[in-house]
């Protein structure tokens, strides 16, 4: 299984993850009670993932990995885009779909919050 279907597995399975295609058939847009977390793309035969981050942590794994850019057509101070060039391991792209579905989770209203933290653990829905 590549790195791609592999990362579709995982988001699929984050706690009441939804999947859709607002944007067309060319954009699948993951979300969390309606909040975006993780948007896939392919341009030119690479495929990239748009994942929400902390403003500071975004800029530190831009230096860090060349396959992580500002996000592409998105908030760049919000949102990172990751390539799909094989460049970044397996683990780290789980642990930046876990930030991301956590930054969106840290958003929702108390509400939701308790909802999900009632039905799901700590480590499904923080990583």
């Amino acid at each position: 299984m590549s790195h791609y279907d592999q990362l579709i597995h995982y988001i699929a399975a984050k706690p009441e993850a939804s999947a859709e295609y607002p944007f067309g058939p060319d954009v699948l847009v993951y979300k969390l009670c309606g909040k975006m977390f993780a948007l896939v793309t392919e341009t030119e035969g690479l495929k990239r993932f748009n994942l929400k981050c902390e403003p500071n942590h975004a800029l530190e794994l831009r230096s860090i990995f060349d396959a992580v850019k500002p996000g592409y057509h998105m908030n760049k101070k919000h949102w990172n885009s990751v390539l799909l060039d094989g460049s970044l391991p397996l683990g780290e792209l789980y642990r930046m779909v876990d930030h991301s579905y956590s930054m969106v989770f840290k958003g929702l209203t108390k509400q939701q919050r308790l909802s999900l933290e009632l039905r799901y653990s700590h480590e499904a829905l923080h990583g």
